[in-house]
C-alpha cells in the first residue's frame, strides 16, 4: 500500500535534497510537495519573529496536506521550530517531523561537541533550543553561501559551505548540515573537515518511514 507523505517546505532550495533522499531511501512513499518561499522571507524581515500569526500559517498549511491524505508530515525549514510544535499538538497522532529531529537524535548518539553549520542566520538562533540540554555545540554561520545558492551558484554555495565547516571542524566531533539546502554540500565539508558529516534529509526520511511503518 502506497503511503503519501507531505513535505512542507519554506525554501525552494530544499526540495531537491529531500527528494533525493526519498528516491535513495524510499522510493516507494508517494510524496507531495508544498511550497511557501514567503515564510523564511517574512520571518527574515519581521521583528516580531514566530509570533501567533506564523504559526497559524503553519496550521493552515498542515491542515491541507492532511485533507488530501497524506499520512505524515515533514516540516523542512529549520527556523520554524515552535510553529511545528503547535502543528505536533493539535495533531498529537498524525507522525509530524521537525527537519532536524531525527538528524539532532543521530548528533547526540554520535557523542562528543558537534559542530552545527547554517546558512540561513534564523536557523542558528532557533534550532540550539532543539537539542538536549548540555550537549556541546559549535555552531557556525556560512555567510553568502545561501546567496550563492539564490543565484544559482551550486558551486559556490557548498565552497562557502565547507569553508565555514573547516573553521569550526578542530573543535568538534561531528558535522550536523542545519538546512535542507546544506545536504549538497555534505561531500565538501567531509572533505574540509575529515568527520563524520549528517544531513537532515537522510535522517527525517529514515525516521519518518520507521513512524509510519510502526503506525501501520
Amino acid at each position: 500500500m502506497t503511503v503519501r507523505v507531505a513535505l512542507i517546505h519554506a525554501l525552494a532550495h530544499s526540495v531537491a535534497p529531500v527528494a533525493d533522499a526519498f528516491a535513495r531511501l524510499w522510493p516507494q512513499a508517494e510524496r507531495m510537495n508544498l511550497l511557501d518561499d514567503s515564510l523564511s522571507a517574512d520571518l527574515a524581515r519581521s521583528p516580531a519573529g514566530l509570533d501567533a500569526r506564523m504559526t497559524a500559517r503553519f496550521l493552515a498549511l498542515a491542515d491541507y496536506a492532511l485533507r488530501t491524505g497524506a499520512r505524515g508530515i515533514l516540516f523542512t525549514c529549520s527556523a520554524f521550530g515552535p510553529c511545528i510544535d503547535a502543528v505536533k499538538r493539535r495533531w498529537p497522532d498524525v507522525p509530524v517531523l521537525k527537519p532536524n529531529e531525527a538528524m539532532i537524535g543521530e548528533a547526540v548518539a554520535a557523542g562528543g561537541r558537534i559542530g552545527l553549520v547554517a546558512s540561513f542566520a534564523p536557523t542558528l538562533a532557533s534550532m540550539p533550543a532543539e537539542f538536549p540540554p548540555g550537549v556541546d555545540l559549535v555552531p557556525v554561520l556560512a555567510e553568502g553561501a545561501m546567496a550563492a545558492l539564490d543565484r544559482g551558484d551550486a558551486a559556490s554555495h557548498d565552497a562557502l559551505v565547507a569553508k565555514a565547516a573547516a573553521r569550526i571542524a578542530a573543535s568538534c566531533d561531528v558535522v550536523a548540515l542545519a538546512q535542507f539546502s546544506l545536504a549538497r554540500a555534505a561531500a565538501a565539508v567531509a572533505a574540509a573537515t575529515g568527520r563524520r558529516v549528517l544531513t537532515t534529509p537522510d535522517s527525517a526520511v529514515r525516521a519518518l518511514q520507521a513512524r509510519l511503518d510502526a503506525t501501520r
